[in-house]
């Protein structure tokens, strides 16, 4: 097993670089990337006064070069497509510290510092503005022409950052780094995906028995129409009919319009905080779990229903064994291990989240973020994102074999 799991890791590796370097490559090629979009709202909000973008005969023709090549810098569109991938990875030196320079004048790097150019033959080196003669350490010079044919100096210096150092870069949008809008958000997604795994779990595992034992009764029939007309109707149709019929306003007053806690909810304690959750994430919870339950429940069903049929369960029944005996005890363990097969998997209940469950119940959570940012093309959300999921894909799927070899003695992976 050991020997299985180290294997497994490793495969884990290229499927990862696999994954991710299809969605980078992707989202980098769409069209309608951040750089448009701050362009285009740099052109619209010029108004009438320009904010420094070029106008004639009263309308916006083109940001100045010296902008675009600043954008391009911030956005990482100033390098290569082929250089991006590993400095996003960070196994690829990113540059920092940019700033534009002109051979033999001081420039500001900010802190109080000042630094020169010195150019020598067709060589520079970069030396502190008070002292030119002695160069400073750290820094390099790249000549090179912009978009217009102008030739530009630029110095800056070198750093490996990328998620392999756990730097996810700042969103865009909201101007703030990536890893802080996923904890803010993380908390809210975690709650509904234990929630839901519980329920679910819990619920259909043991209708799914129910069913098995009174296959082919009305109880079977009416439970069986009941959970497929629950799975035929999406969550959030689901979520906004009883916002409409159990909500607030014209409903009958059962639940909340919306949100996930009270506007007191830090004031209470922490009994009340508990039941405030609870109050608040019943509508919203059903919505979520209302189409996973059909098809854990039928998997449970028919697995137990296949066993039952089984000669070692006639042979039990023949040693005059009981029949609950023979059920939860003889029929269920062989039963539950296509229901255990999937476990691995619940570790994606850590980014549980539906944009459009979410945007119903007015709920700040995953789905909404991540849906929002493929919107608006933010990049370092989506890119994270990616890392997250795969991952989490990658150590379920490693997950369910354990579980499964565990479970089945049978099963021995070499």
């Amino acid at each position: 097993m050991a020997v299985y799991i180290l294997r497994r890791l490793l495969l884990a590796i290229p499927t990862f670089l696999g994954c991710t370097l299809v969605v980078f490559f992707i989202v980098q090629l769409a069209p309608g990337g951040p750089l448009e979009e701050e362009i285009r709202a740099l052109k619209m909000g010029s108004g009438g006064e320009g904010g420094g973008i070029s106008q004639q005969a009263g309308s916006v023709t083109a940001l100045p070069q010296d902008a675009m090549d600043i954008l391009k810098e911030y956005y990482g569109f100033d390098e290569p497509l082929w250089k991006r991938y590993p400095i996003w990875l960070g196994v690829y030196p990113r540059k920092i510290d940019r700033f534009l320079v002109v051979p033999g004048v001081a420039r500001n790097i900010g802190d109080g510092k000042s630094v020169i150019v010195v150019q020598n033959g067709s060589n520079y080196t970069v030396a502190d503005a008070a002292n030119p003669t002695v160069p400073l350490e750290g820094w390099k010079v790249r000549s090179y022409k912009n978009d217009k044919g102008e030739q530009k100096l630029q110095i800056y210096k070198e750093k490996f950052s990328g998620i392999l150092t756990l730097n996810f870069g700042k969103s865009h949008k909201y101007n703030e780094p990536v890893l802080n809008l996923i904890q803010s958000r993380l908390p809210v997604s975690i709650q509904f995906g234990i929630i839901s795994l519980i329920l679910t779990y819990t619920f259909c595992v043991y209708l799914g028995i129910q069913k098995a034992i009174r296959h082919g009764s009305p109880f079977d029939f009416v439970s069986s129409a009941i959970v497929f007309v629950g799975y035929s109707i999406p969550g959030w149709a689901l979520g906004a009919v009883m916002l409409v019929v159990l909500g607030g306003g014209t409903g009958i007053g059962l639940f909340p319009l919306g949100g996930f806690q009270s506007q007191d909810y830090d004031q209470l304690t922490l009994l009340s905080k508990i039941g405030d959750r609870a109050y608040y994430f019943v509508l919203p919870t059903i919505s979520f779990c209302i189409g996973a339950f059909a098809t854990t429940t039928m998997l449970m069903k028919n697995s137990l229903l296949d066993n039952l049929s089984q000669d070692y369960i006639r042979t039990a029944f023949a040693k005059g064994l009981k029949e609950r005996r023979v059920i939860w005890v003889h029929a269920m363990r062989n039963s539950v291990i296509p229901v255990a097969a999937n476990f691995g998997h619940i570790i994606g209940i850590f980014l549980a989240g539906s944009y459009v469950i979410e945007r119903v119940f007015n709920i700040q959570g995953i789905g909404k973020l991540s849906f929002e940012a493929a919107l608006s093309r933010d990049y370092s959300i989506l890119f994270t994102f990616t890392v997250i999921t795969t991952s989490l894909s990658l150590i379920g799927s490693l997950l369910s074999d354990v579980i499964l070899a565990t479970v089945d003695p049978r099963i021995r992976f070499k």
